[in-house]
């Protein structure tokens, strides 16, 4: 199936950062799913369901400039529905 880049967003920042963005994500998906993503002039809304694929993953990624590490974390859904809930996923 073709993928469409709705919004996409990129820079470099601190850790610290980092984590009050996610906190601001949590916190939206915990209220009502609905996120407003904007970066400068770009804005995309999006509504999350209640139940859609989670998925994490840790990537190593070697080319001529040296090697990339990566965590990337995915929520997925079918547009208009939700999928099923399934097993918890733990961070320790």
């Amino acid at each position: 199936m073709p993928e469409e880049t709705l919004f996409e967003f990129e820079q470099s920042m601190t850790r610290a950062d980092a984590a009050a963005y996610l906190r601001s994500v949590a916190e939206k998906l915990e209220a009502d799913g609905a996120l407003q993503l904007t970066a400068g002039a770009r804005s995309h809304a999006v509504d999350i369901p209640d139940h859609f694929q989670f998925e994490v993953k840790v990537e190593r990624e070697t080319g001529g400039g040296g090697t990339e590490m990566s965590v990337e974390f995915e929520l997925e859904w079918p547009e208009g529905g939700e999928t099923s809930a399934e097993g918890p996923l733990e961070i320790k």
